[in-house]
Order: C-alpha cells, then sequence, then structure tokens
C-alpha cells in the first residue's frame, strides 16, 4: 500500500512539473516575442537608413542564422546532458541583450554584431522550448501543445507590433527605434527572471542516464533533409519581402502591417486548434498541405495588386503554417526518445539553420541581377519540389511514443 502512495505522489509531483513548466514557457515566450513582429517589418528599412544595400541587408539575415548553425548541434548536446532549464534562462537574457543592442545600433556593423547575439540567444531559447514541450506533452497531444508555445509566441509580436508602429508614427523610424528596443530589451531581462524563478527542469534524464545516440532512420534524414532546403528557400524572400510589397503596391509601412494583421490573428489563436488535427490525423497530410500552399502563394506574390489580395494570401498561409509547423516539431519527437531529444531538436534546427544561412544571399542576388522576381519563383519551384518528394517518400509512424519515451 505505502509503495503505491509513493509511485502515486511521484506521478503527481511529475504532472504539475509539466503543468508549470508549460505555463511558464508560454508566459515567459508571450513577453520576449513583443519584438520579433516589427524587427521582422522594420529591420531592412532600419537597415536602408543607416545606408545597408540589398546585400548587406541579407547579411543581417545571414549573420543571425549561421550562428544558430554554429551553436545548435552544441546547444542540443548540452540540453540532454545539463538539462533544458539553464539553457532556456541563457536564451531569455540572450534576447534582452540583444534589443538592447539594436537599441544603441546606427551603423550597418552594429546591426550585424547585434544580429549575431541574437543568433546566439536563439539557439540558446528555441531548442530548450521546443525540447521542454516534447517532454511536458503527452503522446496524443504534441501538436496541440507545440502550437500553443507557438500562440504565445505570435500574440507576444501582435501586441509589440502595434505598440511599435505606433511609436514608429510618433517618433519616426529612427528616434522610434531606439526608444522601442530599449523598452523591448528591459521587458527581455524581466522575462529571464521569471524563468529563472518558475521553471522546472523537466528532463528526468539529467544527471542519471547518459544520453544515448540520435536513433536514425529514414524518416528523420528525410526530414532533415527537406527542412535545409526548404529553409534556404523561404530564407531568400527575407531580406526583400517588405522593400518588394512596398515598391509593387505602392504601400507604406503601417498600411502593410494591417495588411498581415488576420494572417497575425489566425497565428494567435488557431496553431493548437489546428495542432490537434495532427494528433488525430497524423503529421504528414498537414505538413504537406501547407508546403503546397505556400509554394502556389510565392507564385502569386508577385501579381498582386492590392493590399486586400495580399491579407487573404497572407491569412491562407498562416492558416497552413498553423496546422503544419505543429505537425512538424511533433514528428521530430515522435521519432525519438527523452533522452535525445536536445540533439534531434538540434540536427533539426541545424538542417534549418544550414538552409537560412544561404537563403538570404540567394534572394539579394537573385533580387539584384535576375529581378523582383526572382527569388519568388525560385521558392515557388524549390517548394513544389519537396512537396511531391514528402508525399512520396515520407514514412511516419501511426501513433507517438508513449509516455515512458519521455
Amino acid at each position: 500500500m505505502s509503495g503505491d502512495n509513493t509511485s502515486h505522489t511521484q506521478i503527481g509531483f511529475a504532472a504539475s512539473t509539466r503543468s508549470e513548466a508549460m505555463k511558464t514557457v508560454r508566459q515567459t515566450i508571450f513577453l520576449i516575442s513583443l519584438p520579433f513582429g516589427i524587427l521582422a517589418f522594420i529591420l531592412p528599412f532600419y537597415g536602408k537608413e543607416v545606408g545597408a544595400d540589398a546585400v548587406q541587408i541579407g547579411l543581417f539575415f545571414s549573420a543571425f542564422s549561421l550562428m544558430t548553425v554554429l551553436l545548435r548541434p552544441a546547444v542540443g548536446v548540452g540540453l540532454d546532458r545539463y538539462g533544458r532549464r539553464p539553457f532556456f534562462i541563457t536564451g531569455m537574457i540572450g534576447y534582452g541583450l540583444t534589443m538592447l543592442a539594436f537599441a544603441a545600433s546606427e551603423q550597418v556593423w552594429a546591426i550585424v554584431v547585434a544580429r549575431v547575439l541574437q543568433g546566439t540567444a536563439s539557439a540558446c531559447l528555441w531548442l530548450s522550448a521546443q525540447a521542454i514541450t516534447a517532454d511536458a506533452a503527452g503522446s496524443g497531444d504534441r501538436a496541440r501543445s507545440f502550437g500553443s508555445v507557438e500562440q504565445s509566441g505570435m500574440r507576444g509580436s501582435v501586441v509589440g507590433t502595434f505598440i511599435g508602429i505606433t511609436v514608429l508614427m510618433v517618433m519616426g523610424i529612427l528616434d522610434g527605434w531606439r526608444f522601442l528596443f530599449l523598452g523591448y530589451g528591459l521587458i527581455g531581462l524581466s522575462a529571464a527572471v521569471v524563468a529563472y524563478r518558475r521553471l522546472p527542469e523537466t528532463n528526468p534524464h539529467v544527471g542519471r542516464v547518459a544520453p544515448g545516440q540520435v536513433i536514425w532512420s529514414r524518416p528523420m534524414a528525410l526530414l532533415l533533409l527537406v527542412t535545409a532546403v526548404t529553409g534556404a528557400s523561404a530564407a531568400m524572400l527575407a531580406p526583400i519581402m517588405m522593400i518588394f510589397l512596398q515598391e509593387q503596391l505602392s504601400a507604406q509601412l503601417d498600411m502593410l502591417a494591417w495588411a498581415y494583421l488576420p494572417a497575425a490573428l489566425v497565428l494567435a489563436f488557431l496553431p493548437s486548434r489546428l495542432g490537434r488535427l495532427a494528433d488525430r490525423f497524423g503529421r504528414k497530410p498537414l505538413m504537406v498541405t501547407g508546403m503546397v500552399v505556400a509554394a502556389l502563394s510565392s507564385f502569386v506574390i508577385p501579381d498582386l495588386q492590392s493590399l486586400v489580395a495580399l491579407a487573404g494570401l497572407w491569412a491562407v498561409q498562416a492558416i497552413c503554417y498553423a496546422a503544419g509547423d505543429p505537425a512538424e516539431q511533433a514528428l521530430v519527437a515522435d521519432l525519438t526518445g527523452g533522452d535525445q531529444r536536445g540533439r534531434a531538436y538540434g540536427l533539426y534546427a541545424l538542417a534549418a539553420g544550414l538552409g537560412a544561412t544561404v537563403g538570404p544571399f540567394v534572394g539579394g542576388w537573385l533580387y539584384e541581377t535576375v529581378g523582383p522576381r526572382g527569388p519568388f519563383y525560385a521558392n515557388g519551384a524549390v517548394l513544389a519540389v519537396c512537396t511531391l518528394v514528402l508525399w512520396a517518400l515520407l514514412r511516419v509512424p501511426n501513433r507517438a511514443p508513449g509516455p515512458e519515451a519521455r
């Protein structure tokens, strides 16, 4: 009888630990995500204000990706060996310092330095957040749990974007940039304090079981390959998207932000709900559907003539992303055990980072040499090929591993 009580207490403690971990992750991710939306919109324009050309703007994006590529494998090993908590807190601190660095950046080289610091923080924070979510989620609700974390980040991004647009309209891009990122930096450091006080360790193997080797399989290898290729393809658009749309539609930054609002709301409220579809019907259908829509929309964007059409297209893209991305992240957990997940997510993020490091340079080059439409058509073609590869070759388990794998 006493043994049964002990077992019940341990299970209850584990459940409360997982619940507290997920709650803390969602709340702190919301806070740290406040600058992300406005940064994505404004970085190319701010770069132009301080004298950056298209290739240097591409460097802003590649510098970030390069740091994640270099650090993610080591962070993945550290997550399995030393636990998730220290890396999550380090990432939070790093993001806070990054925003303060952006506030002080008035030259091209200073922006590059801030992006390097941001890449370092990203490698620590997002890998640990993925591993924590995989640890804490049950075998039947992983995609929903990953979606809930994405929702928290997007909600923070939406709130921060509208604060940012308001400040920039009142203060102008240069003064507004400094004011905004000073505030975002202080909020980020506050979020780090919250994580330090409340986040429990979720890896039960730390200090007790030596991390095992990542088990390679054909689905895992194929997933990593497609992730690298599509990461490079999508990253081609990052440096030039806002500039192209501003020129194509003669729209100011605030109008583009309003056009993105429906998509932002989709991403702020639907990922956990759509993630349930992946938990119920499998990962592959949602991944393939999302990639099909992304490919088609990339071909369509260069010919858009109105902000209304752009808003509708972005909203459709967001729905498919909200369903497909949690499914993909959950699949990584499905294919690996609890003592290997840090390295598995490290490899997954490394594949995406390798692609994202190359993509912005290629996109900037195509924009300057082939023409503004070149990066969009190239991205659509690559995504179409990868869709066929996933549909024909990807084989995934019908069910995720049970709780014992956690």
